[in-house]
């Protein structure tokens, strides 16, 4: 959990680190009406500090008394009276083992899994033993370091199934599409995408093309998964194993949290 974040709390006041991007993506949410439920409770206690939230899943945490609010990228935890707001990272102290990590882990599983592969660009062998999620850049310079390496990994037995996530965001200030967003909506509008991606990560611009695309919504479930920066690559299980990885390291992670137990 950022620091940052806990001073957005403590002042009311919500960003996700991509200025004009956050405000085409985030959605105010209205409270449901009054109830004294602790669901209810904790809602409207985090919509006081953070009016302009986007709350994703409200559940009873592991803690007693206090539940695990997924909203805008970021975890929290409301006790369930509305009093105490705890931000960080819970430790299961007998295993020594972040049950934060875990319940980001989870939600962020479930909802990749939501993205169908016909809306991913994938490089993969022919019998993957492993799967990552990338979210990518076309600009990004360490995610065009990692696809130069795609055929070491793919030959790790990896299958690497890219989602769209333009640093720059959808919109930029003057609210017009920003050129990064144009450029990766060419890509993925192109007759053959994993050519197009290859040549725009080598540095050469697709030819501009617009169709019916995820591209923003891909853009968006990065915010809502907590993505900051890219490449932000994700195993089977959805934990976040980094941003860059060799291929040795990313496959030593892939066989860590592989669905298959490595």
């Amino acid at each position: 959990m950022s620091k940052k974040f806990w001073l957005l709390l403590c002042t009311g006041a919500l960003a996700l680190h991509l200025g004009a991007a956050m405000a085409s993506s985030v959605a105010i949410s209205t409270p449901p009406p009054a109830a004294n439920t602790p669901e209810n409770i904790v809602r409207q206690t985090l919509l006081r500090l953070v009016p302009k939230a986007h709350i994703d899943q409200i559940t009873p945490a592991p803690l007693p008394g206090f539940y695990q609010v997924i909203a805008s990228g970021h975890l929290v935890y409301i006790s369930g009276d509305g009093k105490y707001v705890l931000n960080g990272d819970l430790i299961d102290a007998s295993k020594g083992e972040s049950l934060t990590d875990d319940a980001w882990a989870a939600y962020r599983k479930t909802e990749l899994a939501k993205v169908p592969v016909s809306d991913r660009i994938v490089f993969a062998p022919e019998h993957p033993k492993y799967t990552v999620t990338v979210f990518t850049d076309v600009t990004c310079p360490y995610c065009r370091v990692l696809h130069e390496q795609i055929k070491a990994i793919n030959k790790e037995g990896i299958a690497v199934q890219y989602l769209a996530w333009p640093r720059s965001g959808v919109t930029g200030d003057d609210g017009k599409p920003t050129e990064t967003y144009k450029e990766m909506v060419a890509v993925w509008c192109a007759a053959d995408r994993n050519d197009a991606f290859t040549q725009a990560k080598q540095g050469r611009a697709p030819k501009s093309v617009d169709c019916k695309n995820p591209v923003k919504d891909e853009f968006d479930l990065g915010l809502r998964l907590g993505v900051t920066g890219t490449p932000a690559i994700y195993a089977e299980d959805g934990t976040l194993i980094g941003g860059y990885l060799a291929p040795p390291e990313l496959l030593q992670a892939a066989q860590e949290h592989s669905a298959k137990g490595g």
